[in-house]
């Protein structure tokens, strides 16, 4: 089935040579420039931060972004697109094909889930479990009964659900004896929920066969990247930006947190790369306790100096005993 074709890079507005610390940069800057929290056209901002997650998704993920780039660099965004012979064998490939009661080819196709149709061709789960039904040539009466396949789909899910749970619509396309038909569902996506975890839905799987039960619906959570924190379990990690002065003296910063901002002391001769906790300032977990907010330090050094700055940075370099290869 054709879908279209999405140029990812074009979406991060980056060149499709560009290095993972360009990609992650413009990722940051679109992301906080189109979270909903923040913009003032809510519904456009929505969908804008879904196609900016789900290019990142790709991008930033190594195994990701070489089978991406596989498909070829000369596809043009909007083009009608059909995954090349072969990609249908790539782990989670070509996600939602199976067989239908009579032995016919269908694939189910998902909405309200925050990635696009051309994600889940070539990135998707794919349909598991169960029996495929009735084959050509079995009689009524060979028929045993026997459950239907499950079907899994992926389904984007923010932080801010994550953090306080919700209810999305998720639709399903599926085949209907020579027709398509639409099912809606609500899904309940409770707080707390963890990247990779999947959401049943009992029941709305693929229809058995011989008066088997039907199989059962799963979504698999991907958590959606966030322009401020990263996701470990229930831990959020923040990365924090120091001066050199900062980290050698110490000093009080406030970071960002879900529940609002949170000051933290950094001690003096903090090194870059040094992790600081805050405890149960993450996301929620099932013990009804919370997660830890990470500050992970980074010392950032000024690129441009005035002269007056230089001969204090000189006068630093003379009086000091500290040697950093030592």
């Amino acid at each position: 089935m054709p879908v279209q074709y999405k140029d990812y890079y074009e979406t991060l507005g980056v060149p499709r040579t560009a290095k993972d610390d360009e990609i992650k940069k413009s990722f940051r800057k679109l992301a906080r420039e189109f979270h909903p929290d923040v913009a003032k056209d809510k519904k456009r901002a929505e969908e804008k931060f879904k196609e900016i997650n789900e290019a990142y998704e790709v991008l930033s993920d190594p195994a990701k972004r070489k089978k991406y780039d596989e498909l070829g660099a000369n596809w043009k965004s909007g083009a009608e697109f059909r995954p090349p012979p072969g990609h249908e064998g790539f782990p989670g490939g070509q996600s939602f094909r199976g067989r239908g009661q009579g032995g016919e080819d269908f694939e189910f196709q998902f909405g309200g889930t925050g990635f696009s149709d051309f994600f889940e061709q070539i990135f998707g789960s794919r349909m598991r479990g169960g029996g495929f039904g009735r084959q050509p040539g079995f009689q009524q009466e060979e028929e045993y009964a026997e459950r239907g396949a499950d079907i899994e789909g992926d389904i984007m899910v923010t932080l801010e659900e994550a953090m306080r749970g919700s209810i999305r619509s998720v639709s399903v396309r599926r085949p209907s004896g020579r027709s398509v038909k639409t099912e809606t569902y609500q899904v309940k996506i409770p707080s707390g929920v963890t990247e990779g975890q999947k959401l049943r839905v009992a029941g709305h799987g693929e229809a058995g066969s011989g008066g088997g039960k039907s199989g059962d619906l799963y979504l698999r959570v991907r958590l959606a990247k966030h322009p401020d924190f990263d996701v470990d379990g229930h831990d959020l990690i923040y990365e924090a930006e120091l001066a050199p002065w900062e980290a050698v003296l110490g000093t009080e910063i406030s970071v960002p947190a879900f529940d609002g901002r949170v000051n933290i002391k950094i001690p003096a001769g903090t090194q870059s790369g040094q992790k600081l906790r805050v405890r149960g300032r993450g996301l929620p977990a099932r013990d009804n306790g919370h997660g830890d907010l990470f500050v992970v330090t980074r010392i950032v050094v000024p690129s441009k100096i005035s002269d007056a700055e230089k001969k204090l940075w000189e006068q630093l370099k003379r009086e000091s005993k500290f040697n950093a290869r030592l």
